[in-house]
């Protein structure tokens, strides 16, 4: 068990000594680093304990002591009653016995990924690395390895960024239903103990609700957050929801002045991902968890969304989505000014399925010839045209998107504008509005001069012709993915 009060003293000595200090006003100081602005693809990895009983979604933990839940139901009928197996008894058949860090990160490199942000702990409060936080990690027990730390090294053969997730912030009143009857969770439950705190789960959007977290679960908080900083370096540091409760408040400014510090001190540039103005807007970059914007925004932003619908982690039922679905996603929001995580949950075993590598791989082949496009590139005067609408906020990735041969995005990238198709037409034509040959005089108009059009991944040269009504584009190029016309101007 660490001690606390040296911890603190050394994060308050970092954020006295460094220019962020912990109040909105010197954190309004921060800007975007142009490496994650250029990035544009990450994977996010949800993987863990939950992978064990691979029932339901991640949240098995909490679930399996709800009762009248199907994961209450499925466990006692699988494992049998709480009191006698419970969550932590999952945690020696964690083994991860093929897990390869080396393998995963050739694969996010082939899926065309620029960075990687494993969830390093989850709402169960299991650390995925080494830690002297606590000792229920995965370098004590389970698989015995630092999870993170491997997969910091593949990442660095791969030139690939690190981050890390924290999940913590929930920890607070997660495993708090095995108070409700006769289960493994229990008290005296005290710091460093796994189930630890167990509060009462109360409205998870009153941003003011009770029993309001301690001050030695806020402090354990950070000082966990701060140790994932100092030992493994990530660029980029994601928190999911809850850390918006008024109770977080002073810690979050203490962790984002402690971080960008930090980043100072090492000569780099990093990011802080947050959800729900848990952060003062400008100074970290705000996330939508499964959903996207219906237009384009002014601000830098990151759409979270997996690959499968149902669950962030492996599950034995999981509904994986098309790649191509995941494309027409990326080409969207990355027209509107923003980045895609997209998160991979592996089996308990360390695998990655066949249905989440194939989705993956379905990308990269795209990204290999479209990735111009993409990487580095930044927005247009406008982010597109065409008739199909985005549902606009979180949690609506699951709503079917029939693109068009009309659904057009655009991009600008090596002195070029790009035109991305999301759906390749039948007769290879198109009529793009938003170039045609306007009146000029009329500055919401594109009036630049067309050099010559190319369609990436094809050594024929499209027809082409403007008209006012617009740029008319022919091409035998046929693809079940989106498709790019690259505009060269004079």
């Amino acid at each position: 068990m660490c001690n606390m009060s040296n911890d603190l003293k050394k994060i308050d000595e970092v954020i006295a000594q460094g220019p962020y200090k912990d109040t909105w006003e010197s954190l309004s100081n921060y800007t975007v680093p142009t490496w994650y602005k250029k990035a544009k693809f990450g994977i996010f990895i949800h993987w863990g304990i939950y992978s064990v009983p691979a029932f339901g979604n991640e949240w098995y933990s909490r679930s399996m002591y709800c009762k009248g839940s199907r994961e209450f139901e499925h466990h006692i009928k699988t494992y049998g009653q709480q009191k006698d197996f419970g969550y932590k008894d999952f945690i020696p058949m964690f083994k991860a016995e093929k897990f390869d860090a080396q393998k995963w990160a050739d694969l996010f490199k082939e899926a065309g990924a620029k960075y990687v942000v494993p969830v390093a702990e989850h709402h169960d409060g299991f650390q995925m690395y080494k830690s002297k936080i606590s000792h229920w990690n995965a370098y004590e027990m389970g698989p015995k390895r630092d999870v993170l730390g491997e997969l910091e090294a593949a990442c660095k053969n791969n030139d690939l960024i690190l981050g890390a997730s924290s999940h913590r912030a929930e920890h607070w009143f997660f495993m708090g239903h095995g108070k409700e009857f006769d289960s493994d969770i229990k008290e005296p439950l005290v710091r460093g103990d796994f189930y630890w705190p167990a509060m009462p789960e109360r409205d998870h959007h009153d941003l003011f609700s009770e029993p309001v977290p301690s001050e030695e679960y806020l402090q354990d908080w950070l000082i966990r957050t701060c140790e994932i900083i100092d030992e493994y370096k990530p660029k980029i540091v994601y928190f999911d929801w809850w850390i918006q409760h008024s109770a977080f408040k002073p810690y979050i400014k203490k962790l984002a002045a402690y971080y960008y510090n930090r980043a100072y001190e090492w000569g780099t540039e990093v990011i802080i991902n947050y959800k729900h103005d848990a952060f003062l807007f400008g100074t970290a970059v705000p996330d939508v968890e499964r959903g996207q914007f219906a237009d384009v925004q002014p601000y830098y932003w990151q759409t979270d969304t997996a690959i499968a619908l149902n669950s962030w982690c492996y599950t034995e039922n999981n509904d994986f989505r098309n790649p191509v679905d995941i494309v027409c996603d990326l080409v969207d929001i990355v027209s509107k000014n923003g980045n895609l995580l997209l998160n991979v949950g592996p089996k308990s075993d360390g695998t990655i399925s066949e249905e989440d590598a194939a989705v993956l791989k379905g990308i990269g082949s795209w990204l290999k010839i479209n990735g111009e496009a993409i990487f580095n590139s930044s927005v247009f005067r406008k982010y597109g045209e065409g008739p199909t609408k985005i549902t606009e906020g979180q949690f609506s990735d699951g709503i079917k998107k029939n693109f068009t041969s009309e659904d057009i995005r655009f991009t600008v990238a090596n002195g070029c504008v790009y035109a991305i198709v999301l759906k390749c037409s039948h007769n290879g034509k198109y009529c793009i509005k938003s170039l045609g040959q306007k009146d000029a005089s009329r500055v919401a108009n594109f009036s630049g001069i067309i050099d010559k059009i190319s369609v990436l991944g094809s050594n024929q040269g499209p027809k082409w012709h403007r008209s006012e009504e617009g740029l008319y584009i022919e091409t035998n190029y046929k693809s079940e993915y989106p498709i790019t016309f690259k505009i060269t101007l004079k």
